[in-house]
């Protein structure tokens, strides 16, 4: 097992939690300043690296919140322990924007100080355990016949550099496409770097992608390279490229034309040596005809079309994707991967999912978040899945291309941010819960309703814990979803909560959600 590191200049500090650590098996390595650290971290190779680092705030030579800054850049995964003094502990709350895995006030109790160190270490192996995980699932899932399709093609493209134009529903998946074919090009060791075309104010997209000189205009104070130049030696990928301004369209083509662009204000040509990867949801033909869409614009960069299928057209992959989303969700959050049941995927398959992956990836956040049991039950699934028809070939028609384009933002991640449409959701307080309880929260308080039935039905069973049952099934939710917002970060949680920092640490070892 590798080492837990303490640095702390106080050596009855060190000695202290050294013999401790060691009762418990856990080996140890010391150091009395960041100084010392960040050289053995340079030295260090895989096994020898640590564990866990325990560190002081204030000592000789260095801030341990500096030493947590660099630590960060170079091992992210890597669980940090603050120690801090009672007049150090704003500097020990703000460590936790800078990723800390948690904080211990000196003077410490040995024995807590102890168990915070072992909480730290498995969650250090689960990272690892996680990563290893994640490196062997493949990039992009799907067996469907479709989706064999684009692999194939993506295979073909491999070895060139020609302009690739991605087309597909909203949420379908086209950036992952887009560095598919950047990862098993001839420029996979260059940079690849996305922008989205319509998220960006017209009036700045022109610095965004060719960069400005200084004092091109107010507020430019220095030079700034554009896109274009970040991605020097690699790929561009320009999302939502029906959506590019129609004059900025015309630079845009000049760079494609001569591979030369001039950044704003300057006078100087910029060689561009960038592949070219665009993508949209937009019939660009239609967008051609209506003089919205420069054709000759449209020529350049239909020089290979591929087509990504709706998640309707693949529902053969939808269990698949199911599962591995829940899995990702459960690494985010730090918990026990959920389990979904034989109905619950047969109701999700049968879906439309009209936001594409991306919403079947924020249902899955949620799901993690929400489900009351560790399988999944179809009871549980959000309302828009529970509430949806059948799907059949003559109602696809209302979700194709003439529908209205479907917001990113809509469909946005629960983690690590939960989504204001998130309380229309079904909350499944209780597996006992009668059917005629309301499975959503309805706005403007009305969920206030669900919560007297359901007060009322377990009343009438004749329990007399009826109290301590609800306000535990309502401090679970509240807890969770705030630790969901906030990534698991405590301080920050409670805060957003109103709530102090030992209280929800509290309320969590007692309901039980370590």
């Amino acid at each position: 097992m590798k080492p837990i590191w303490i640095v702390d200049d106080d050596q009855s500090i060190r000695f202290v939690l050294e013999k401790a650590l060691l009762r418990e098996d856990l080996p140890t390595r010391s150091f009395t300043n960041p100084r010392e650290v960040l050289q053995a971290l340079e030295a260090a190779n895989d096994e020898e690296g640590p564990q866990v680092l325990v560190s002081d705030i204030r000592m000789p030579g260095g801030s341990g919140l500096d030493l947590l800054g660099k630590v960060k850049e170079r091992h992210p995964g890597l669980p940090v322990i603050i120690m801090t003094a009672f007049s150090d502990l704003d500097s020990a709350v703000s460590a936790f924007q800078g990723g800390a895995f948690e904080y211990l006030p000196k003077p410490f109790d040995l024995p807590k100080a102890v168990e915070l160190i072992r909480r730290a270490v498995e969650e250090s192996q689960r990272e690892e355990v996680a990563e290893e995980r994640m490196s062997a699932a493949p990039e992009m899932l799907g067996q469907a016949p479709a989706m064999q399709d684009v692999f194939r093609a993506i295979g073909r493209l491999s070895q060139s550099n020609v302009t690739v134009m991605i087309t597909g529903e909203s949420g379908s998946g086209k950036e992952l496409v887009a560095r598919a074919l950047h990862k098993h090009s001839p420029r996979a060791n260059g940079p690849f770097v996305a922008i989205n075309t319509a998220a960006i104010p017209k009036d700045l997209l022109e610095s965004e992608l060719f960069g400005h000189e200084r004092g091109a205009f107010t507020g430019a104070q220095t030079m700034r390279r554009g896109r274009f130049e970040q991605a020097e030696g690699g790929t561009l990928f320009l999302d939502e490229i029906g959506d590019m301004p129609f004059d900025l369209q015309t630079r845009l083509l000049r760079v494609l034309s001569d591979g030369h662009f001039y950044r704003v204000g300057g006078h100087n040509s910029v060689k561009a040596n960038v592949r070219v990867i665009a993508a949209t949801h937009q019939d660009l033909e239609q967008r051609v005809k209506q003089g919205a869409f420069r054709e000759d614009l449209f020529h350049r960069l239909n020089v290979i079309r591929l087509r990504l299928p709706a998640l309707r057209e693949r529902r053969e992959d939808v269990p698949m994707l199911t599962r591995h989303f829940l899995q990702q969700s459960a690494k985010q959050l730090g918990v026990e991967p959920k389990r979904i049941s034989d109905s619950a995927l047969a109701l999700m398959s049968a879906f439309t999912f009209p936001g594409n992956v991306r919403q079947l990836e924020n249902i899955c956040h949620w799901l993690t978040v929400m489900a009351p049991a560790q399988v999944i039950e179809a009871k549980d699934l959000p309302p828009e899945v529970l509430g949806a028809p059948a799907d059949t070939s003559s109602k696809l028609g209302s979700v194709m291309p003439d529908a209205p384009r479907i917001d990113a933002a809509e469909f946005k991640p629960v983690v690590p941010s939960m989504p204001a449409a998130s309380v229309e959701r079904p909350v499944a307080v209780s597996a006992e819960a009668p059917a005629a309880f309301p499975v959503a929260m309805p706005a403007g308080g009305a969920w206030e309703t669900g919560l007297e039935a359901e007060a009322q039905e377990l009343l009438a069973t004749g329990r007399h814990d009826v109290w301590d049952e609800l306000s535990r099934r309502f401090e679970s939710r509240l807890i969770l979803t705030a630790l969901a917002n906030t990534r698991g970060r405590r301080i920050e949680a409670a805060q957003k909560l109103g709530i102090g920092r030992n209280t929800i640490t509290r309320k969590i070892q007692e309901l039980g959600l370590e």
